[in-house]
């Protein structure tokens, strides 16, 4: 069987896939659940000051017959006294002394840091999480994603936290920023030992068009709050990609952000992240989901001959390149098969509308399409709304030998730009540089 243990940053766990901070790392007894049913780690509802938290707290965006595909909340950090908390890390560690259990903290001044981080500590953490993620309610009392968003505000605190920590310190990142990697190497050079992403996006998720109001209401108001689950999914892999190419980081990445089953988790992986942090699947069908992800990733571990999770780290991060390096003569066109199809023509519909008209009707009364070979530019979009599985194939077409990529032809001089330039007449030009041109005084 395949290895699951990792060593994180120097936190070790029996499995990668942890609960990330949130209601369901709200108590010890959760947490004590969660770790029966096989979650290699947990890191623990935000500690700080207690808030009084609101009622309603949260909403959710559904699609057709699915239920919280995003979900939103205006939940705070824990409102329960630290004390209790730190008794219940204590029996938590107890009871489970080889599961991961990180804290994740939010305070404000550096003696506040300081005595938080000793408290956790001496209750037995394995590992803390600093919370510079939250996008509202703490951030408009400087913490939160106000931290995360200003990277050398940031790398203080996090020197702050190393000036007194004694176990990890992972730096959980806001994803409502412009360049991810700008915090990430704050983290690093604060002397963070790894970084958590994404924390929720800032978002609104829907209005009752009755009233006025927009979800979750709250005595008629309402606020902005955090974005999660299965929709935040590719932005999320997106960052951790940016982070695992930046060479300034160049620590362990836990990743977050719409993780519901092996695949996703195998996703972040494949991208960086050596741990995976999971939330809003739990809160929508429970811990059990665990007993579902472990068998299908160590299949897949065995399937691909992976004897331990960290030969999976970024396995895919050499595939993902800049877009003007991709082979402008790679060629693909769409294929129907014929007795798969229903007729349904949504590919038909799509691609006359909203692509190239690559695609026809029949004239002899079926209602199969058939694909316009010279006009298919194999963009993929009617592969993508067909409904039947393999029914539309994307084939080949070129001899795979020849490669040219858009950076060739910049270099070579014969890339054509259009562009309004008063002083050219407005002319079309080639130029080495396009840009060049458009930053003509």
């Amino acid at each position: 069987m395949p290895d699951l243990k990792i060593n994180f940053a120097g936190i070790k766990a029996p499995n990668p896939f942890w609960l990330a901070s949130a209601p369901p790392t709200n108590s010890g007894y959760q947490i004590m659940k969660a770790f029966d049913l096989g979650w290699g780690g947990a890191v623990w509802k935000t500690l700080g000051v207690p808030v009084i938290n609101v009622s309603s707290r949260y909403g959710s965006v559904n699609y057709r017959d699915s239920r919280m595909i995003g979900f939103n909340n205006i939940e705070l950090i824990t409102d329960r006294p630290l004390k209790d908390n730190l008794r219940e890390i204590e029996e938590v560690k107890k009871y489970f002394p080889d599961h991961a259990v990180i804290a994740s903290l939010m305070v404000e001044s550096k003696s506040e840091w300081h005595q938080i981080v000793k408290d956790v500590e001496n209750a037995g953490v394995d590992g803390i999480e600093l919370n510079f993620g939250c996008p509202h309610g703490m951030c408009e009392r400087g913490m939160g994603s106000a931290v995360g968003q200003e990277p050398d505000i940031l790398k203080l605190i996090v020197s702050w936290v190393k000036e007194v920590a004694k176990t990890p310190v992972i730096v959980k990142l806001t994803p409502n920023i412009t360049d991810i990697t700008e915090p990430g190497i704050a983290a690093r050079q604060g002397g963070g030992d790894a970084i958590s992403l994404i924390n929720t996006i800032q978002s609104i998720v829907g209005i009752d068009i009755d009233n006025f109001v927009p979800y979750p209401i709250v005595d008629g108001k309402s606020t902005n709050g955090g974005y999660c689950g299965p929709a935040v999914k590719p932005i999320a892999l997106n960052m951790v990609k940016n982070c695992s190419q930046e060479s300034g980081i160049g620590i362990p990445i836990s990743g977050i952000g719409g993780i519901e089953n092996w695949r996703d988790a195998v996703e972040f992986i494949l991208l960086g992240a050596s741990s995976v942090q999971v939330c809003t699947a739990v809160m929508h069908y429970g811990f059990g989901i665990i007993r579902e992800i472990i068998p299908g990733f160590e299949s897949y571990m065995k399937e691909k001959n992976f004897k331990t999770v960290n030969d999976m780290v970024g396995k895919a991060i050499p595939n993902v390149i800049n877009w003007e390096n991709l082979n402008l003569n790679y060629k693909i066109i769409a294929e129907i098969n014929k007795d798969k199809c229903i007729g349904c023509q949504l590919c038909y519909i799509a691609c006359e509308d909203g692509a190239h008209q690559a695609i026809g009707l029949s004239e002899n009364g079926t209602r199969v399409p058939f694909i316009i070979d010279e006009n298919c530019v194999g963009c993929n979009l009617c592969s993508l709304v067909c409904p039947v599985e393999n029914c539309i194939s994307m084939i080949r077409t070129d001899n795979g030998k020849s490669s040219e990529t858009w950076k060739d032809r910049t270099d070579s001089g014969n890339i054509p730009v259009s562009f309004d330039d008063p002083l050219a007449g407005g002319l079309h030009h080639f130029v080495p540089d396009p840009m060049s041109a458009l930053k003509k005084p």
